[in-house]
């Protein structure tokens, strides 16, 4: 995995939480990730295509989903599951995956999926047997949560 891939998605997430809902990150130790989730979570997935290809996830605990969510729509919420929360941590994901797209000088541009969202516990996310996914941590006022990517040739 090129590390020049990773700074702009880094960098992206703690300039979308500050800009975006007022909360600053703090980036914890990078770590190789593992693909067993352990308890409930929700988890936004967004694919990457262009010249280099990968996928962009964030991780979020319930209580870290729920706060974010409120943050953004300005609101208390109670309900992690709710359509309201799901579509919170999509475009929250799909931001921070824009904002590194940005960063990016490919020609032609790379692409983004449309976000999804997993919402479960215990559910394991399946990567192929010779990707390598690399787990950025972080901590806010608001909850933990994480960044995993993974990224090759197109």
């Amino acid at each position: 995995m090129n590390v020049a891939y990773i700074n702009p998605f880094v960098e992206a997430v703690d300039n979308v939480f500050r800009t975006m809902i007022d909360v600053p990150t703090t980036r914890k130790s990078v770590r190789m990730s593992s693909e067993n989730g352990t308890g409930v979570s929700l988890t936004a997935i967004i694919g990457i295509t262009g010249e280099f290809g990968g996928v962009v996830v964030l991780r979020f605990p319930p209580t870290t989903a729920l706060a974010t969510a409120g943050k953004m729509l300005g609101t208390t919420l109670t309900d992690s599951a709710s359509p309201e929360v799901t579509d919170a941590i999509a475009e929250l994901a799909n931001m921070v995956a824009g904002s590194a797209k940005a960063k990016f000088e490919q020609d032609p541009p790379l692409q983004l999926g449309l976000p999804t969202v997993v919402h479960g516990s215990n559910y394991r996310v399946r990567y192929p047997t010779r990707s390598i996914w690399l787990e950025v941590p972080f901590e806010s006022a608001i909850g933990d949560f994480a960044l995993e990517l993974t990224f090759g040739s197109a």
